[in-house]
């Protein structure tokens, strides 16, 4: 197969590894960067552009697409679809999954365990917002935050009223959602590929901290997760419509809640943690599924 990785940075681990992956089953693969691509959009002949040239089609192209470039690395995914390259991850289900509040609300109509979370827009109803999850202490989530970034734990409604109004005042939309206590800062990555978890690791918020994100620094472990965790994370998956995901759960009183669905997991603290050669199991599944013109969504909303 003759294989294209968008990704900003061929030195990155989860490029390298996946190049690596693709080259050991023997397997053409180019990395490009999506913001170096330009569009052709044409009823008849539609193409991509790159560093000058007509891009040659590949048979299939693993989309890493970072969440500040969103709008124009879907755009790029998008232009592949339409002329019948297979996409690891389809635009549709990347965007999908990158809206915090759509996300959770698809999940919440399918029945899968969440915290519950609060939104609004009127600082009348600052305080129902906080009430609406229990009271302090409280979590408030930015909607755009990304790797911890954007989290804050408010220990009193007092200071989740102070979190509220900043947030606010930068005009920015925001969550708020119960502090789940019995998970003592910790979550669970799940690495779905297709139909199946082929890796899941604990992630432990350090000392003082409550998010558990390895860029907060968090520790990291392999962990043997339950049938309940692996269905709830492989249906999550299949409700964004990503073929591939790192799906994140806590584990509450309640059952396993899914805090978010990543549609560019990283690999390099799967791999650590668990041993596991995750590029390859990827790599694997575009053998069996990736097919010219096989583009079809799989969520819904």
């Amino acid at each position: 197969m003759n294989i294209v990785i968008l990704s900003r940075n061929r030195k990155l681990y989860s490029t390298r590894r996946l190049v690596e992956a693709g080259e050991a089953r023997e397997h053409t693969v180019r990395v490009v960067d999506p913001l170096r691509c330009y569009m052709n959009i044409s009823s008849h002949k539609p193409e991509i552009h790159f560093k000058g040239e007509v891009l040659e089609m590949p048979d299939a192209v693993i989309p890493r697409i970072g969440a500040s470039i969103t709008f124009y690395g879907t755009a790029v995914v998008r232009q592949f679809e339409m002329m019948g390259v297979f996409p690891l991850n389809e635009s549709v289900a990347i965007s999908r999954s990158r809206d915090k509040l759509r996300s959770l609300q698809l999940l919440s109509r399918r029945g899968i365990g969440l915290p519950v979370t609060g939104f609004g827009y009127s600082p009348d109803d600052n305080q129902d917002l906080i009430n609406l999850v229990g009271g302090a202490p409280l979590v408030v989530k930015l909607l755009e935050g990304t790797q911890g970034r954007g989290v804050v734990l408010a220990e009193t409604n007092k200071a989740a009223e102070s979190v509220i109004d900043a947030f606010r005042g930068l005009k920015a939309y925001f969550m708020t959602q119960e502090y789940i206590r019995e998970a003592n800062g910790a979550d669970i990555r799940c690495f779905v590929v297709g139909d199946r978890v082929v890796g899941a690791m604990i992630r432990q918020a350090q000392e003082g901290e409550f998010r558990s994100n390895v860029h907060r620094g968090g520790s990291v472990r392999a962990i043997r997760i339950t049938p309940e965790e692996r269905s709830t994370a492989v249906r999550a998956a299949k409700i964004m419509g990503l073929n591939t995901a790192g799906v994140d759960i806590m584990r509450s009183n309640h059952g396993p809640v899914v805090l978010e669905v990543n549609s560019s997991p990283g690999l390099e603290g799967i791999e650590r943690a668990t041993g596991k050669d995750i590029a390859t199991h990827v790599i694997q599944f575009l053998e069996k599924r990736g097919r010219k013109g096989k583009t079809g969504t799989r969520g819904k909303g």
